[in-house]
């Protein structure tokens, strides 16, 4: 969308929610800010109904502050816990059906690349394990085999946590949760190398415990997927309900497992992206 939408019309401002102005006079719209510079400008997210010390709610919040131009975005997101806090999310977003998220985002940024020749219009998926691994699978790697340009970021949470706790493809291997009590039989997914394989641009796996990394990688992505091809962020963001810590516990728990080896930070960028990011970051350090 253009800057001028989300304007306010010349004197509309007193009636107005202050909320929206101060969004609109102190957003990130329109302006070169990012995960350092929170706390000094209106974010485009700031109260959800996620539970207390929600990793999720952590990692959205950072991925939101890292988006390269949030004006022109459109998140398509699924079912979930991550789908409660989008109506609090000052973006365009839309809701899809369980799983089938990865599809209407490729529709859209068809869409939009014949609506908007020359405009950049970023499509990024924001989904849970279980619309990203398990029930959405199928179109997710449909996506990616077809070169769509757009981003899938998954929030991995390691459980189906808004629906009591059932294990997910990506609870890790012998995990006793609410409705797995006898324990996964079967490890992990290994998502980042399926991305890989099935032809992902840019792949990458963060957490928010390292907010300017994750930065980083989310626009990365992003731009990646402008003019390469499809990307992927896999973000570890343990649930403090189903995995039953406390509530302050989230990052200490992610840097635990990264120390056992059970969660690792990883990059694959493709020859092609490789060439493409070093030519933006090498004009971007030279502005």
């Amino acid at each position: 969308m253009s800057e001028s939408l989300f304007r306010i019309s010349p004197g509309f401002e007193e009636v107005m929610p202050v909320e929206y102005r101060e969004l609109v006079t102190n957003g990130p719209c329109g302006r070169e800010v990012g995960v350092s510079d929170l706390g000094t400008f209106k974010e485009l997210i700031e109260e959800h109904p996620l539970c207390a010390g929600c990793n999720m709610g952590l990692a959205l919040r950072l991925i939101l502050a890292s988006l390269p131009k949030p004006e022109d975005t459109v998140i398509v997101g699924s079912t979930g816990c991550s789908s409660l806090a989008f109506t609090q999310v000052a973006v365009h977003n839309i809701h899809s059906l369980f799983g089938n998220q990865n599809a209407v985002a490729s529709g859209l940024k068809r869409a939009l690349r014949l609506r908007f020749p020359d405009k950049v219009k970023d499509v990024v998926v924001i989904a849970g394990d279980g619309a990203t691994v398990d029930i959405g699978l199928d179109m997710v790697m449909q996506s990616w085999f077809r070169r769509e340009r757009i981003t899938t970021i998954m929030l991995d949470n390691e459980v189906y946590a808004n629906t009591g706790g059932q294990e997910s493809g990506m609870s890790p291997q012998g995990t006793v949760l609410n409705m797995a009590p006898l324990g996964k039989r079967f490890p992990k997914v290994a998502l980042p190398e399926i991305a890989r394989e099935a032809g992902c641009a840019y792949v990458a796996t963060i957490s928010p415990a390292q907010p300017k990394r994750l930065e980083r990688m989310v626009r990365r992505a992003i731009l990646t997927a402008r003019e390469v091809g499809p990307t992927y962020v896999q973000i570890f963001c343990p649930c403090p309900t189903n995995f039953k810590f406390r509530p302050n516990e989230g990052l200490q728990k992610i840097k635990q497992r990264q120390k056992e080896g059970t969660f690792q930070v990883r990059e694959y960028v493709s020859p092609e992206a490789q060439a493409f990011l070093a030519e933006l970051e090498g004009a971007d350090h030279e502005k």
